[in-house]
């Protein structure tokens, strides 16, 4: 394979960190006709029959050697059984793996040019399901909710105005507390939005145009295409980073590839670092959270309220340390009461000036609040 020699060329320069793209489809079953469900031929190119001997031979030789390296497999369509192999603590192949299905819980099955409303639910199972089969299976996750491909997290499942700020810290604290290793992409620590662009000639990235045109193919105004391509298109992650409020977001004098988000004044860098409350003094705190307690890198997760349609809770373990993690997904008050007393843990993150132990707690609009008992 070519790209062992790729790799040992970046070895031998010094890199330690490998991301493989869609790495699962570098072995291919066939190429007959697909009159399957999907129709799209995925069957024949997604976790091939000699895929797992690929990415073994691919580790042996080349960054298996170096103990020190990391390796991240970014997995397209991929299913969990392959994932235990992908990832799995001695089976010789990638560290971790990025997986998607938590991200379609806005789609219409498979099809992402629709609007229709976030599936909690849905999210809840599928972060849940991952989270302990790979614990049980000796894998590990890459946990995240943004890249290159995906729409601002904020915009997303939070608030991009009124609740910006606690809504973008309780997003970062479902994430960095899960068991895995998280990942943070440009501008999330700063709570970037999606532009909100207001015309086709404002995007770049093909498939959003070339979908702008299919949209419309079946049926719908230009308004209505553009009203989805506001949500989902791939270029509301990919506009400069904003560092400061002069133009363009202080990313260049010249003129960028794509224009920034008109908001840049306001969300910057350059603010965040002046007050002690944003968003990127809060995903310090996360990043700490994780060296000073054990019980974050290391600890299993156990599922917590699991029928509630509004809160994300789980809790963790790990040698006595026990870690509580709540998340209010919504802007509205909302009372939960736990299955046993918190007067004996200490709350160590919120995104409010909130030190509730009881019970019963009414938490406010997107709150998070993660308490331990050392």
């Amino acid at each position: 394979m070519y790209v062992k020699n790729i790799v040992r060329f970046w070895i031998e320069k010094g890199v330690k960190g490998f991301r493989f793209d869609v790495i699962n489809l570098i072995s291919k079953a066939g190429f007959e006709d697909d009159f399957s469900v999907d129709g799209d031929g995925r069957s024949f190119y997604t976790d091939g029959p000699r895929i797992h001997e690929f990415l073994q031979e691919l580790a042996r030789d080349s960054f298996a050697k170096d103990k020190d390296i990391i390796t991240v497999g970014e997995m397209s369509s991929t299913t969990m059984e392959n994932c235990y192999k992908y990832a799995g603590e001695k089976t010789g192949e990638l560290s971790m793996v990025f997986t998607f299905h938590h991200l379609k819980v806005d789609f219409m099955g498979n099809e992402k040019w629709v609007l229709v409303p976030t599936d909690f639910m849905k999210l809840k199972q599928l972060i849940f399901d991952w989270q302990i089969n790979m614990e049980k299976n000796n894998a590990w996750n890459a946990v995240f909710w943004c890249n290159h491909d995906q729409p601002r997290v904020i915009s997303r499942f939070g608030s991009d105005d009124k609740y910006h700020k606690e809504s973008g810290k309780m997003l970062a604290t479902l994430i960095h507390c899960l068991r895995g290793t998280p990942y943070i992409y440009q501008g999330e620590e700063i709570g970037m939005t999606n532009p909100h662009f207001k015309s086709i000639e404002q995007y770049r990235d093909v498939e959003s145009l070339n979908h702008y045109q299919i949209l419309q193919d079946k049926g719908m105004t230009k308004e209505q295409a553009l009203m989805i391509l506001d949500v989902h298109s791939r270029d509301n992650s990919r506009t400069p980073m904003q560092w400061d409020d002069s133009i363009n977001a202080g990313f260049t004098t010249g003129t960028p590839w794509i224009q920034t988000a008109d908001n840049y004044t306001k969300i910057n860098v350059k603010n965040s670092l002046e007050d002690k409350d944003s968003i990127f003094y809060y995903y310090q705190k996360l990043i700490q959270l994780r060296k000073n307690y054990d019980v974050i890198a290391y600890g299993d997760i156990k599922p917590l309220l699991c029928e509630d349609k509004r809160v994300f809770a789980y809790e963790r373990n790990y040698k006595g340390q026990k870690l509580i993690v709540i998340c209010n997904f919504y802007p509205t008050t909302y009372e939960i009461e736990l299955p046993y007393d918190l007067s004996n843990y200490k709350c160590i993150l919120n995104n409010y000036k909130n030190e509730a132990k009881a019970k019963k707690i009414a938490l406010k609009p997107y709150e998070t609040l993660v308490y331990c008992n050392l």
